[in-house]
């Protein structure tokens, strides 16, 4: 979950180190450094914390040298703090690391045994010392591909050496890494995103490559050390999606950018003469397909939650909907007739690709749902249907997570009218339901100011607890995921009609409760839960769309929403949640866009 960059040049490196670590601070923001070969040794700098303090060292003490490599930190194997900071240096090599090394403890017994002597607690130092010893006897590459043959997990790597001041190594198994292309300089990165800035010439590294970059060229080898060639892919320009603009934040920047965004998603697939939804590439014949498997994490998991009800409620389907790091490890009846549906932001989430990549050895058939058209589990999906939302900075996904949900109620609806499942003028009539989805977003942002309200009068308690029924249900657990990624408070997501079944024993004086209940067959039943709620002392947040008609007296706050057609509501029904965690963790001095041990790109199990 971490984030690296190497840089090899004509001129001094360690200012776009920086600039690209920030970039990839997502990735991990417990701790920064970087190592430059600057007049024929190692010139390490690191510290705990954010790249901006790494920075304001180099101010004071400026590091040298045309070569050299990054690193920002999601910790894994020991504490934040700076002799657990990356790089991790000899007096010869110096190494960068994203991932796990899974047998590091047995390797780091072994060393210790023979004389070996270790500084920190990290997994990574354990390759610095065996890149150490080998390099007494091999050249680089050599002594790179034998430490990798002794290594267990998954991990991505970027590396120098003393007396080798040409080029950089970078190696990948499991973990992501790309390789950047300009003049006089050559640079990998764990994603474009950090390479976008000083180039739009992008390879990818495929499991078991190694690349070395000097600046002047780049050389590819597979696992059995054969020389091999990479296409090169150019990256789309989009400056504005990455700045914050006029707002305080990515995240509330991204809430305010959905109606843009589902517009864009929504023109890319709607045919707008003909009315048709655009879907060419898929591997099975959708008559052929007996059963959808929709795979996620997280966020993501939760988009395919919602999409089991809709597939459920519109096509003859069998549906699974499964958590990435649950079915990798369960004993899968894979079924050759079934589509498995892989949905993922960054479409590097380590879980999920290995799930995917459980798929491909099966030999079933795949598709994938991302951001990044780019990325690791696109590249290997049999079909790709991107979600056209553009960079998501917030570490909290917002905007990926409606598109995301989009891209796969289209599906959806396709997948009903090819397999007759659904008339053609129910299927146009849903397509033309669907056009009004930015403009009621735009509706739903303008509750922002009562929100506020809420979130001042909710933010100091310790927990809370977030009610639906059906589709909504998800849309409860994602509300509670976003309060606990953002404000630290305890959240949790539960069907409205299993309170009586346990939950309702955490229900007291003043507790927020937020109640989801749109129009819809579960409308009663949900509102006899909530005053189940009421009953009990709790303080009842109730979002609705029943056209502003006082439910209870004793709720505390309603918010009444657009009306819309039913398939509609998960859309909607977000909105008010997003803004709620957001202005709730503004209220608590939470770091938004950063929220405290998470990443948002999670690359390591």
């Amino acid at each position: 979950m971490c984030g690296i960059i190497g840089i090899a040049s004509n001129k001094s490196v360690s200012t776009n180190i920086v600039n690209a670590l920030k970039k990839l601070e997502y990735r991990g923001y417990d701790s920064a450094g970087l190592a430059t070969i600057s007049k024929g040794e190692i010139n390490e700098k690191k510290c705990p914390g954010r790249v901006e303090k790494l920075e304001k060292i180099l101010f004071q003490n400026p590091s040298e040298g045309n070569l050299g490599i990054g690193h920002v930190r999601w910790a894994t194997h020991g504490v934040p703090n700076e002799v657990n900071a990356h790089p991790h240096s000899s007096e010869i090599v110096s190494v960068v690391h994203n991932g796990i090394i899974e047998n590091s403890n047995e390797l780091k017994k072994k060393l210790e045994k023979s004389g070996k002597v270790f500084k920190s607690q990290t997994d990574t130092e354990v390759i610095t010392v065996l890149l150490t010893e080998k390099l007494k006897k091999l050249e680089p590459l050599n002594a790179v591909f034998e430490t990798l043959d002794t290594l267990k997990g998954s991990f991505a790597l970027g590396i120098i050496f003393k007396n080798f001041k040409d080029f950089v190594i970078g190696a990948r198994r499991g973990s992501p890494l790309a390789v950047g292309y300009s003049n006089n300089e050559n640079y990998l990165g764990s994603d474009s995103y950090a390479l976008k800035s000083m180039t739009n010439k992008i390879s990818y590294l495929d499991d078991g490559d190694i690349c070395v970059l000097s600046k002047d060229e780049v050389k590819f080898y597979n696992s059995k050390k054969e020389k091999i060639n990479k296409e090169i892919f150019t990256l789309s320009e989009d400056k504005s999606s990455v700045s914050k603009g006029n707002y305080k934040n990515f995240m509330i920047k991204e809430i305010f950018e959905q109606p843009v965004t589902t517009k864009t998603c929504l023109k890319e697939y709607i045919d707008k003469i003909r009315e048709e939804i655009n879907f060419y590439n898929l591997p099975l014949e959708p008559k052929n397909i007996k059963k959808i498997v929709l795979i996620g994490c997280g966020t993501a998991y939760h988009s395919c939650l919602v999409a089991k009800y809709w597939l459920e409620e519109m096509t003859s389907l069998n549906v699974e909907s499964d958590i990435a790091s649950e079915f990798r490890y369960r004993k899968v009846r894979f079924e050759k007739d079934a589509l498995y549906i892989f949905v993922s932001q960054s479409g590097e989430t380590a879980d999920t690709y290995a799930a995917l990549d459980l798929c491909k050895k099966e030999k079933v058939k795949t598709c994938s749902i991302v951001n990044v058209v780019e990325s690791s589990i696109a590249r290997n999906s049999d079909c790709v249907l991107p979600i056209h939302a553009g960079p998501e900075i917030g570490v909290a996904s917002t905007k990926a997570f409606l598109g995301q949900m989009l891209v796969l109620y289209l599906l959806s609806l396709k997948l009903a009218e090819m397999r007759r499942d659904i008339d053609k003028n129910e299927y146009k009539k849903k397509i033309i339901e669907l056009k009004k989805i930015p403009k009621l977003i735009s509706d739903s942002l303008n509750e922002e100011e009562k929100i506020q309200l809420i979130a001042k009068d909710i933010y100091k308690s310790k927990g809370s607890m977030f009610l639906g029924r059906g589709s909504s249900f998800p849309i409860a657990l994602e509300g509670a995921l976003k309060l606990k990624e953002l404000s630290y408070l305890h959240a949790e997501g539960y069907p409205a009609g299993e309170m009586k079944h346990g939950p309702l024993a955490l229900i007291e004086d003043g507790l927020p409760v937020v109640v989801i209940a749109p129009k819809d067959k579960y409308f009663e039943k949900t509102l006899s839960n909530m005053q189940e709620v009421i009953a009990r002392g709790g303080k009842v947040l109730l979002i609705t769309n029943s056209g502003g008609k006082v439910i209870s007296e004793n709720i505390r706050f309603q918010i009444d929403l657009p009306n819309s057609g039913l398939t509609l509501t998960p859309f909607l029904f977000t909105i008010p949640l997003q803004l709620l965690s957001y202005h709730v963790a503004l209220f608590k001095k939470c770091d938004i866009d950063k929220p405290r041990n998470l990443a948002k790109s999670v690359t390591v199990e």
